[in-house]
Parts: structure tokens; sequence; C-alpha cells
């Protein structure tokens, strides 16, 4: 085995040769010449990937691997670790793209001679892609700037060498799907591999960012990110000239510097100028002078660490010195700083920097100057940290020549925009997984836009003209009135929601729908019971029905959207809570293998039951619902209607009897085996018997269930009309 050949764990094996990871375990207690560990731990070995595939070689199983899945497990196992591969790989990609000839030259030497003229190739090239190695600060002309260092260091000869095999590999893959594409997705697997390691900023948020610094329809030119990360956020601006950023982190400085590389002109005719440089922002600015169009920032959150003492006469504190608890609000100031007159800057914010005491005086200036234009809560799940819904700030540059309006937008998109219609019980079932970036965007942008034009073109214009005020969604607010002691700028403080019942004319459709509804369920009311034994039927199991061929179970949970029209899923709370589909189907991750998985759909007659929670509950698919994807957590049982009537498996299922048997438990969760629910046998007509009142009684349970959404929705709505005064006592 060579020295510093690549690693592959298991786990590895197993995705090369598309098996699981028994599979490989087998193969290793069953085959005496299968590759013996060559590091790793006892629990977790590794493989020598040579040694590897040549057994799976051997074996006939290596021969359907997908290209990009080899050339990954070569990154994942370089001996120097992943990312500094994935910096070789982009830079060869690199040249692969933008030198085709001098790549094919160089490859055709031996794997030594390829490292030691591919080191000079590179050095050419990236110098004269992100400048010398070393320099002097951007804006600093004077000589008063400090020196910088490029992003995207030269790998040597000697640190290219190991790299040489996954370099023509990666070429290879660049052949099939493009430089650009073939990075995108070695780099979306390591970032989905390492998820802790990386703070992401999801594609939809960049995008709606990038947005909100467009004049009309002119976009920026000119775009700084100070805190980078990996680059989504400059990555999402439409055909700007020039991108400045920078990272304190080299690794994360030199991936976003190819990534945008490999992004930009593909041509090499009008390539986009780019300067990225790795450092503390804060601390060590790499761009002193420099004022841009706009700034996109996604910075770190409550650092206590960002440089209060040494910066505290800093001149980027306009606004006031930030307290030492206020990171984000030197964030914002930085971002001003580096703004020419009438330019924006668009920065990702926790909450509480729109309401913490420390910061208020900051935030009553940036309101009086007009810098701060708009504040946008955006839903939980939006960025991480997942559990909390953050906010996005634009700002504005005075200037002399700048207009500015003594008022700030607030927007928010955190909560619904109609009321919920599961029940109390059922939790929400909001998050990232269900996050509509669409919908975001357009309630963002629909308030943003004619607000930005008014306040730049006609600014006595009234707010209510401009069609921007959406009781609870978003307001334009007179800056008089934040200015109070507490200049909270929370949109959920200054847009109450709207009353549950929407108002007199609506409390008395929701009254009039309601008594229809009670006329319903009393006529649904089943019969009394008659009074017997219980019955001895012979029984049978959902498992042997579908060992029979009598009924098909599938989960859901697989399959990922394609891009092509959207396909609502059934969640697990649609089928406690009796609701239409709300749920969407996921993107293919980045670097996802072959093309996408296709989701299971419900078709009418189907029964599907959730897996987890032990509570019973089945749901007979209707025309209405036919056609939805299968969500996660859920089975579907398809019965043959020759077979099994939909509402007697569906009633039978049901039984609390039934599912105490059919449930196992595992720490605090119970888990529904499907399997073993059993049922009586049955002819068919004593079935459909039994089918009609399962059928009637599904009917009285949404009826109650529609009583009490309806009830407390009038309810709420007395409350709110009463208190602020559009429902009078009389």
């Amino acid at each position: 085995m060579p020295e510093n050949s690549t690693e592959v764990t298991a786990a590895g094996i197993a995705r090369l040769a598309g098996v699981g990871r028994a599979a490989v375990s087998n193969w290793r207690r069953r085959h005496a010449d299968f590759p013996k560990p060559v590091g790793g731990t006892e629990t977790s070995p590794s493989f020598a990937l040579p040694e590897v595939e040549q057994w799976l070689r051997d074996q006939g199983k290596l021969a359907e691997v997908p290209l990009r899945e080899r050339v990954w497990q070569q990154l994942a196992g370089h001996p120097a670790g992943a990312v500094p591969a994935l910096v070789h790989t982009g830079c060869a990609l690199l040249l692969v793209r933008d030198r085709p000839t001098a790549w094919l030259e160089i490859t055709a030497a031996s794997d030594a001679r390829m490292a030691k003229v591919l080191h000079l190739a590179l050095n050419s090239l990236l110098t004269a892609r992100f400048g010398p190695a070393t320099g002097e600060a951007e804006g600093s002309d004077d000589g008063g700037g400090t020196g910088y260092e490029r992003a995207v260091h030269t790998p040597t000869a000697d640190e290219l060498l190991p790299s040489v095999p996954l370099l023509r590999a990666a070429a290879e893959l660049a052949a099939e799907t493009g430089a650009r594409q073939a990075f995108e997705f070695l780099l979306g697997r390591q970032l989905a591999a390492n998820p802790r390691q990386f703070t992401l900023t999801p594609p939809g948020l960049a995008e709606l960012m990038a947005a909100l610094v467009r004049t009309g329809d002119r976009p920026a030119r000119t775009v700084l990110d100070p805190a980078t990360g990996t680059g989504a956020l400059l990555r999402a601006v439409s055909s700007p000239t020039a991108l400045y950023a920078q990272d304190a982190d080299p690794d994360l400085a030199a991936l976003s510097a190819l990534r945008l590389a490999l992004h930009s002109d593909t041509d090499g005719s009008n390539p986009t100028a780019l300067a990225v440089r790795t450092g503390d922002t804060l601390r060590a600015d790499a761009f002193p002078r420099l004022t841009v169009d706009a700034v996109l920032c996604h910075p770190p959150f409550n650092e206590r660490n960002w440089g209060h003492d040494e910066l505290a006469y800093d001149p980027r504190w306009e606004y006031g010195l930030p307290a030492r608890t206020e990171s984000e609000l030197a964030w914002v100031q930085h971002a001003l700083a580096h703004l020419r007159e009438g330019g924006t800057a668009v920065l990702l914010m926790p909450p509480a920097a729109a309401s913490r005491r420390s910061g208020r005086r900051i935030r009553a200036d940036l309101l009086r100057r007009g810098a701060l234009r708009a504040v946008v809560a955006l839903p939980a799940g939006a960025a991480p940290p997942y559990g909390i819904p953050l906010h996005l700030w634009v700002l504005r540059k005075p200037g002399a020549g700048v207009r500015t309006s003594p008022e700030l937008l607030l927007v928010d998109t955190a909560e619904p925009a109609e009321p919920s219609t599961a029940p109390a019980s059922v939790p929400a079932s909001g998050g990232r997984d269900r996050l509509d970036w669409q919908a975001v965007r357009s309630v963002v942008l629909d308030a943003w836009e004619p607000f930005d034009g008014r306040t730049r073109s006609e600014p006595d214009v009234p707010a209510e003209a401009a069609g921007r005020e959406r009781p609870g969604v978003s307001r334009v607010v007179p800056v008089i009135e934040l200015l109070d002691d507490d200049v909270d700028l929370a949109p959920a403080r200054h847009l109450p929601s709207p009353a549950a019942g929407g108002g007199p004319g609506e409390l008395t459709r929701v009254r009039d729908r309601l008594t229809e509804t009670l006329r319903l369920t009393a006529t649904l009311t089943p019969p009394p019971a008659d009074v017997s034994g219980p019955a001895h039927w012979p029984l049978t199991t959902v498992g042997e029905l579908a060992r029979a061929g009598a009924l098909h179970l599938r989960t859901g949970g697989s399959g990922t959207g394609t891009g092509t029209a959207p396909v609502p899923v059934l969640t697990e709370h649609d089928v406690l809570g009796s609701t239409a589909p709300s749920g969407t189907l996921p993107t293919a991750p980045a670097g996802s293998d072959g093309p996408p998985e296709e989701p299971v759909l419900v078709e009418p007659g189907d029964v599907v039951v959730p897996v987890l929670g032990g509570g019973s509950v089945a749901r007979v698919i209707d025309e209405a619902t036919a056609g939805a994807a299968l969500g996660r957590n859920l089975q579907l049982l398809r019965p043959d209607p020759a077979a099994v009537d939909p509402w007697f498996l569906a009633g039978f299922l049901r039984g609390t009897a039934n599912n105490r048997q059919a449930s196992s438990y595992a720490s605090t969760a119970t888990r529904l085996d499907a399997r073993r629910l059993q049922l009586p046998r049955l002819p068919m007509a004593e079935q459909q018997r039994y089918g009609e009142r399962f059928r009637a009684l599904a009917a009285f349970e949404d009826a109650l269930r529609l009583t009490g959404r309806l009830g407390g929705q009038l309810v709420q709505g007395m409350y709110d009309g009463l208190t602020d005064g559009t429902v009078t006592p009389e």
C-alpha cells in the first residue's frame, strides 16, 4: 500500500458498493481476503481505499459505483484531511475551467512531475484571480492600512503530491458535470457530513437578503460580506462587478473564495472582481477604506470577546460604542461604515438585538438618523439556531444626497397568516422542513419594495397609498412612536395580530357556520348502542393480509422535490388533525447521488396510520387528498377493494385494545407496528356494513372537531372585538 494512501471507513465502503453497513460486516467475517484495517479504532476501523476498490472490483461489486462517489471517498479519506483536500480540489477545478489546455498538458506527466508543474500553474492562476499572496489592504493607498494574506494559498508540490489521484478523478467528474457543479457537490457533502462545524445560511434566506439590496430593477454591483462563511450570501448576488469577503476561519475563507470564483463568469471574458481575505473583521478589517453598494452579513451571535476594550475609540462606532454584550450592533455599524451614501446593508440578527436595554441608545440613534429602514421577523427554522425566529435588519447609509423618511417598516412573517386548523393537542408543524421560502419572500418584498420606492422618490405619499399596511403582517411605524424608554423594535410588539374572528362581519359568518355545524353534529350523533357480549370472530393480522396480497404496506418519509410541480405532503399532524396536506417535499441534499427519490403518493381508499405516539388514529384517503406524498412517521395500508373494505379496515385499526397489543415502547416513545394490528375475518357484505358505521363515526368526529375550532375562533374574536372597540357590549 502506498504511504499516505487514502483511507475509508466501513460506511464509506458501503456507499461505494451500494449496500448497507451490515453487508460490509458480513464480508469482513466471511472473506479471508478482505482488506485488513490500516487505521481508525477497533470499533470504527479504516481501510486503504486502493485495496478496498481492488477487492470490490475483483468481487464484481464496484462496476456501478458513480464516479462522484469515488471522488468523495478519496476526498473524505485524504491523509491531510477533507478540508485541505477540498481546497486543493477547488484550485484544480478552477484551473480545469479557466485553463483547460494547460490542465491537459499537466495531467500527461507522472504524479510526481504533475505535482511540481501544477504548483507553478496554480500559483500563476491564483495570483491572477485573487491577487498576490500578500499585499496591502484594499483602500489603504496612503499606506495607512494593514497588510493581508490571500485567502487561498498556493499549495506546494509536496502538499499536492498526495492529492494528485483525487485531482485527476475530480477533473473527470468536472468533464461530466462541470467544474462548478463538481465543487458544489463535494462542498455540499463536506458540509452535510459535519453539520456542527459550520453555521450555514440557507439558500432561500440568502436569495431574500440579496433581493433586499436591489434598487428597483438595478442590482447592487459591489458587495461586501465581512463574515462570509461558505460564501452563500455573495453567491446569491446577481450580476455583481466586484465581491469582497472576509472570514476569521482560514479554511472557510479559502473555500468561499474558490466557490465564488467558480460561480463567477464562466467564459473568463469578464470575471467578477473578487477579493477574499482571512482575519477577524472587527479587529483587523482587511478593507479599511472600502465603500460598496451593499453589505450582506450573517454575523456570529452573542460574542462577548469581539474587541470591546481595544476598539473603544474606533471611528466605526458612529452611533455609539456597543456594549460588551451587543456584538451584533458592532457588526451593524461595521456594515454601515463600508456603505457608500445611499447604499444598503442587510444583516441577519438575533431577535434579542431589537429589544435588549443595553442597545437601546444605539437603536435610537439609528432611527433618528434614518439609518435603520426595516426590521423583518422571520419564521422559526429560517437559519440556525433553528428554534427561534431570527430578524433581518435593512439599513441605508445616510448622506447629504440621500432622502430619509422618519418611518420604520416592520414586517412579521414569524406566524402563519391564517389561524391554525389543527386542534390544540396537535403541536405546530412549522420549522425548517416546512418553511415556504417563496411565500416568505413574497410577503417581505411586497412590503419592502413599495416602502423603499416611496422613501426614495415620493416621501410625501402616505403609507396606505402604497398598499403596505397589512394587519398583523406589515406596518410603517413613525419613528417618534418607537423612541420611548425601551426603543423596542421587535415587529410582534408593534403589529398586534388581527382579531381571531376577522372583524364584526367575519364574526357573524363564523357564528352562522358554527350554528350550521352544531345542527350537523346533532344529526350525526350516533344512535344508542345495543348492549351485547363481546364478539368471538376469527382474527387475522395486517401482516398476514400483506403476505396474502390483500393489502400493501408502504412507509412515508422518502422522496425529494424535483423542482417541477410542487407535491403537497400529508404530514403526521395532518392525519392527527384531519386537515389538508400541509407539508412540502424537501429538496435533494447537496451531494446526493442519482436521480431524486420518488415519494409515495396516496390514492383514494388508502388507510394512513401514524407510527409514533401510540394513539388510535387512522385516516381514509379521499379524492381531495389523493395525490399527496406520504410524510414521515406514517404508514400506508393500501387494501385490495375486492378483499378488504377501507373503512372497515380503518375502523378496526382504531380499537384501543388493538393498538395496545400492536405497540412497543422504547425510552419515552411509543411505536406502532402496523403489521401486528388485528382484523376479524368477515365476508365483504359484513365488512361494508361495519364500514358504513365507521364512516358515519368519522363524519361525526370531523363535525365535532370543526365545532371546537369555530367555537374557539368565535370566542377569541369576541374577546378581541370587545377589547379593541370593534364590537360593542350591546
